[in-house]
């Protein structure tokens, strides 16, 4: 790995203090950075009810970005992955500061669109390339550390970052929720040109024939297909969580995002537990979690009225949807060891897979079925998610035997 250019004073003391606020400063970063791909999902409701849309079409632009990311994220990344580090974060914050403006302005759900189709371009970058940086800032023998601390940003976006959105949403507006994202990016964005080193990418460039051959192994693609399906019967419900938080179950849109706080505390336990789980049995752990999150998205909607019997339902949802994401990151990564940055960008781009399409499936069932039907539909994806993976797993026996 590339050694940082990281100034020392002779004080070893020194220097980790400074790589620490490094890290600290990145690790912030990948929170706003990943919650301006989240948030929406809290705003959705007054989002829609503005721009006098449907929630179902106010959905489709979670499902814009999700596919821009799976699309064009390995294709970016390759483009800009010689760039030096701190040049390459300082633009994607940047990006994300004039995007977050736009969508803050937007006057419909056209202009939205490409708000949100812009930093999607990049967003992947930065999910590519922080484990590298972060190891690179952390120094020798202490890279699992800095990555570690990274990720902890990242998680924490992925489980608070929506709620904390549909509270700043109900404080300032949706709109307001984006002006301060705006304005967060551009506040790291100058952190980052403050205090960050000059990070030159990697010099070794792995041979592209060997990184690549991990895709004609049937193993590792059902291992993809697998986080499809995985993170399909994820979202087909949780976009749609503030909606039916609000409109199934009667809380005041004022207390959606406490709602949606608690779920993502809650969650933090399931995040624990699959990261402890995954490495003895990948499969075994994507099955067990998949049948807790169909149990718990299944329960929410006819326990919606009682709150008691909601808040178990949404406790073993939240446990199983954020065990999900390591559990299916680790699996994917494992199964593709010979390329394991290739793995890792592939399962990125079948989460979003699975993000888009349960945004618009759940639409659809929206549409024509109507909001209770998410249950359904979300514990559906789950159960064929559990049946492919016991495919996967007999297979695996009859390998081995």
């Amino acid at each position: 790995m590339q050694t940082s250019t990281l100034a020392t004073d002779g004080s070893g003391a020194g220097t980790r203090s400074r790589s620490g606020l490094q890290i600290l400063i990145m690790a912030v970063a990948g929170f706003v950075i990943v919650t301006t791909e989240f948030l929406i999902l809290g705003l959705l409701p007054a989002l829609a009810r503005d721009l006098n849309i449907s929630i179902a079409a106010a959905g489709q632009v979670v499902t814009l970005f999700a596919f821009t990311v799976m699309l064009f994220g390995p294709f970016m990344t390759a483009k800009l992955v010689h760039i030096d580090r701190k040049k390459l974060f300082v633009g994607i914050l940047l990006v994300f500061v004039a995007s977050n403006v736009l969508a803050a302005l937007s006057p419909n759900i056209w202009v939205l669109g490409v708000a949100r189709f812009i930093p999607a371009l990049v967003l992947p970058v930065f999910w590519s390339t922080a484990s590298e940086t972060a190891g690179q800032l952390a120094g020798p023998g202490n890279e699992g550390k800095g990555v570690a601390q990274i990720y902890l940003g990242i998680s924490a976006a992925l489980v608070f970052g929506i709620p904390l959105g549909t509270l700043a949403s109900d404080a300032v507006g949706w709109r307001g929720s984006f002006w301060i994202l705006a304005a967060l990016c551009l506040l790291i964005g100058i952190l980052i040109q403050a205090f960050m080193p000059q990070l030159p990418a990697s010099p070794k460039r792995e041979q592209g024939d060997k990184q690549t051959r991990i895709l004609r192994e049937p193993r590792f693609i059902a291992h993809v297909a697998l986080s499809i399906l995985a993170f399909t019967a994820m979202f087909t419900a949780y976009t749609y969580l503030a909606d039916t938080l609000e409109r199934l179950a009667g809380v005041p849109s004022a207390q959606v995002g406490w709602w949606l706080m608690g779920f993502g505390a809650v969650g933090m336990i399931g995040n624990h537990i699959g990261g402890r789980l995954v490495d003895r049995n990948p499969l075994g752990a994507t099955v067990l979690f998949l049948a807790v999150l169909g149990a718990g998205m299944l329960a929410a909607v006819p326990f919606a009225t009682q709150p008691v019997w909601l808040i178990m339902a949404l406790i073993a949802w939240g446990i199983a949807y954020t065990a999900l994401f390591p559990i299916c990151q680790v699996r994917v990564m494992q199964a593709g060891a010979k390329a394991q940055a290739l793995a890792g960008s592939m399962n990125i781009s079948a989460a979003n897979a699975g993000i888009g399409l349960g945004a618009i499936f759940g639409g659809l069932g929206i549409q024509h079925v109507g909001l209770a039907s998410l249950g359904i539909i979300s514990t559906g994806f789950a159960v064929a998610g559990i049946i492919f993976a016991l495919v996967m797993m007999r297979g695996s026996k009859a390998c081995a035997s």
